[in-house]
């Protein structure tokens, strides 16, 4: 055998082993690399359904708050207790025109006056042939309950118009005790008709866990375990329900395991993941079923491409290498085969590198699709992170706007009385008194509608003022329910910096949500937000005097999932910092334990 066979026979067998080495390393990772983008897309999707939840249970909250302070007003309202004390023909044509205005103006179902004998008197719907008028609701446990406790919510079928919903009900007493009972049905289909359009399932159970409100309406009055039939048979005889089957709702436990999460299969619509939470003032339980299979998949998919582009490219310049060495060794040997063997040879591995270069540069565009994949996904983790936030803030605001409201019906009743007797000047007070409280409800609205709008990419000159003001509207119902101030500087309009004005005030709320949760319970609690400019640079500083951050969390603070909360997922810092990047600028802190936490915005000033 001569030189030039062996040195063939040596060539075969290094392609051979590179060409197992690069299989088993391919398939390795990318098996390896599918688990991880599952996971990263199980975080992502637990991440948006906790904010949906957070968002929903706040609505939700706010509707039972608006319908309970309706009955509690209507239940101190003069006209109310003189219909009750004198129920003559007058009082009660007055009262019928007044329930209807009120209706028809707080998008209730129906309010009616029910007398102390359990029997309604005056209703919103009195005009129609299902009107309440006449009948006797002693059987009815939120007439019971509110007699003898005050107040009462219970959810039901309607014996009349056969559609459920929430009665609210209060007790009304006069001079000589009690008279009646306030009562308003609430009915939830917009609330369950907005749910619809977030393409999750979400539903409302009850301490024995049936669904009472849904945007799946075939749900509605199932059970989330089967119930006992002599539980079901009292549940049936107590008119509740009607004759619902109270049977188990089509869904089983999933066998898709990944740790922190929970996920479910439903009947005929695959895997979803479970998120749920109390409704505060009730004892209802809010759920939500986020879908997830295809986006499990996609997640594993994206992974499994980025990672096959990158090891497919290591694994192409090792073949190269290994090419040059062998082709190295051939010089060096002396060949002496012909200049017409040779050329025919330099020409074969030509046509190889070619081949290998084209194949490298479709590798090369397919890992940009990946890359701006991967862009886009941590845009919505982003957006995600915001409405997790602004679900915080939600419930704070709520009792926020409620409070105007209370007294923009109080200012109107008392404009009218002023205007019947003759009294223009002070009417009309009242009526730019109840302007200035419209233009603070609009302006709360306003501010949670342009936080929960979704950021793009650009960013340019942004006043510092606005976005300072916008993040303190949202945590600053927070700070005052915790007792907590706030030292805020003055801040000149002029003032700009070079960033994106809703992404930058969502890392402000991002930093004042964190201070504000490690103060929480402590005694003298006192945030700082300080502002320095120098030589075209604007620092901004937010200052807790919270029990700081240990040394071993503090080196590995903005490592993705790193969390000291019960119920976080360790990103909210991340984004943040990636945000100020993008800007240009830099996110540092610095913290003592027991001495509170400091963190610094530096971004470029803009004219």
């Amino acid at each position: 055998m001569n030189g030039a066979e062996q040195r063939r026979r040596r060539r075969r067998l290094e392609w051979l082993i590179f060409i197992g080495f690069a299989l088993a390393s391919l398939l390795a990772s990318t098996w390896l690399a599918g688990g991880y983008g599952v996971q990263a897309a199980a975080d992502g999707l637990r991440a948006r359904a906790n904010g949906r939840v957070t968002l929903d249970v706040a609505v939700l909250r706010s509707e039972l708050d608006k319908q309970r302070i309706l009955a509690f007003v209507l239940s101190r309202d003069p006209d109310v207790i003189g219909t009750l004390d004198t129920p003559d023909p007058a009082h009660l044509a007055a009262m019928n025109a007044k329930l209807e205005t009120l209706n028809a103006g707080t998008r209730s179902a129906v309010i009616y006056l029910i007398d102390k004998s359990a029997t309604a008197i005056s209703s919103s719907n009195w005009r129609e042939s299902t009107s309440f008028v006449g009948t006797n609701y002693l059987f009815r446990p939120y007439f019971t309950v509110a007699a003898s406790e005050g107040q009462a919510d219970h959810y039901a079928l309607g014996t009349v118009s056969q559609r459920p919903g929430l009665y609210v009900a209060r007790r009304v007493e006069g001079p000589r005790g009690f008279l009646g009972v306030i009562v308003i049905k609430v009915e939830f289909f917009n609330v369950e008709a907005d749910w619809r359009q977030s393409g999750a399932a979400v539903y409302v159970t009850d301490p024995r866990g049936i669904v009472l409100l849904t945007s799946v309406p075939d749900w509605r009055f199932l059970a989330q375990a089967p119930i006992p039939p002599g539980d079901k048979d009292k549940i049936r005889a107590s008119l509740q329900f009607g004759d619902a089957p109270l049977t188990p709702i089509p869904l089983s436990r999933s066998d898709q395991a990944i740790p922190g999460t929970d996920f479910v299969t439903v009947a005929g619509k695959g895997v979803h993941l479970a998120s749920e939470s109390d409704v505060p003032t009730t004892d209802w339980r809010l759920h939500l079923l986020e879908p997830a299979g295809d986006a499990l998949s996609a997640g594993a998919a994206t992974m499994r491409a980025s990672t096959f582009g990158i090891v497919g490219s290591a694994l192409v310049l090792l073949g190269i290498l290994l090419l040059r060495r062998q082709r190295a060794i051939e010089r060096t040997a002396g060949l002496t085969e012909s200049q017409t063997e040779l050329e025919q040879r330099v020409a074969e591995r030509t046509q190889d590198l070619r081949l290998i270069n084209t194949r490298l540069s479709a590798e090369i565009d397919e890992r940009q699709k990946v890359e701006a994949k991967l862009q886009v996904a941590r845009d919505e983790l982003a957006q995600a992170n915001r409405l997790a936030m602004l679900g915080q803030v939600t419930a704070g605001l709520a009792h926020e706007v409620n409070q105007p409201v209370a007294a923009i019906r109080s200012f109107a009743d008392n404009a009218v009385t002023f205007l019947e007797r003759s009294d223009p000047d002070q009417a009309r007070k009242n009526m730019a008194t109840i302007a200035g409280l419209t233009d603070k409800i609009a302006d709360i609205i306003a501010q949670l509608r342009r936080f929960s709008r979704k950021a793009t990419g650009e960013f340019g000159p942004v006043s510092v003022k606005e976005v300072l003001d916008g993040a303190l509207l949202l945590v600053g119902i927070r700070a005052r329910r915790q007792n907590a101030a706030l030292a805020v500087p003055k801040v000149a309009a002029t003032l700009k910096v070079m960033a994106n004005r809703v992404r930058l005030e969502q890392v402000l709320v991002n930093l004042l949500q964190n201070a504000l949760e490690a103060m929480e319970g402590r005694e003298g609690q006192a945030i700082r937000i300080d502002l320095l400019t120098e030589d075209g640079i604007v620092r901004l500083a937010v200052a807790d005097n919270g029990p700081g951050v240990a040394p071993e969390v503090m080196a590995n603070l903005f490592t993705p999932f790193l969390t000291t909360k019960p119920h976080g997922v360790g990103l909210g810092l991340v984004i943040s910092r990636d945000i100020v990047e993008e800007f240009g600028g830099r996110l540092e802190v610095s913290s003592e334990p027991g001495q509170g936490c400091r963190f610094v915005i530096t971004l470029r000033g803009a004219e």
